[in-house]
């Protein structure tokens, strides 16, 4: 059986529900550039590439010029620095997932999309002390799926690729996990369908937090 040292998680879609708090952003700053809203599945499926490419694609394609896209994102950084927690929430059983790890002895962290400022705040508001490495987007770390993040995030927990698992909710994940050499996890309720998940052939797509966890914990059998 293969033991895992680290399991690593994607943020959104993942540990945490962000979909309500990351469209209230969008439409606050689709409002503020006379722009129509976008609905719930629009920001679903736009979201993941993180918050530059979330405001980009929320724009219509008319005003997607380099000026507008700066001022919106600026705009949507300003509101949401101050209501990304209003009503996210993690997702049935997270929490016991993470703490069940954390008894079993693996080492957690964080590698996000999202900008770092957003990440940090919601780890530190959630899951205060659970994660010994927490990584957003910020100048001079390429965005997943470049392994950059996830491989710093190793770093600091002593754990080579090798001996981790990545748990995610996308095609981003999968295509992460597999450029840094990891195993993957995808879960079956965050902000991508099964079809485009089952395409992506994670070694295990959950249904439950704890089946995450029980995997985790497990290994898996080697073929």
């Amino acid at each position: 059986m293969k033991k895992y040292a680290a399991v690593v998680f994607d943020l959104d879609g993942t540990i945490l529900n962000t979909l309500k708090d990351l469209q209230a952003a969008v439409n606050h700053t689709m409002s503020a550039m006379h722009c129509p809203p976008r609905t719930a599945e629009e920001v679903r499926a736009f979201a993941g590439n993180g918050i530059g490419k979330l405001v980009e694609r929320s724009l219509p394609p008319e005003r997607r010029d380099e000026e507008t896209c700066a001022k919106a994102l600026s705009v949507f950084c300003e509101y949401y620095a101050a209501h990304a927690a209003d009503r996210t929430v993690p997702y049935p059983g997270v929490r016991e997932m993470l703490n069940r790890m954390r008894a079993g002895g693996l080492r957690l962290a964080v590698v996000s999309n999202k900008a770092e400022f957003a990440v940090r705040a919601l780890c530190d508001g959630f899951f205060p002390s659970l994660f010994g490495a927490v990584v957003g987007a910020r100048e001079g770390v390429p965005k997943k799926p470049d392994p950059a993040g996830v491989l710093s995030a190793l770093t600091a927990l002593s754990v080579a690729p090798s001996e981790a698992l990545y748990v995610g909710d996308s095609d981003v994940d999968a295509d992460t996990a597999r450029n840094a050499g990891m195993d993957c996890v995808l879960v079956a309720w965050g902000f991508r369908d099964r079809p485009l998940l089952e395409q992506m052939r994670p070694r295990l797509l959950a249904e439950t937090a704890a089946a995450v966890a029980d995997f985790a914990l497990g290994g898996l059998e080697e073929k």
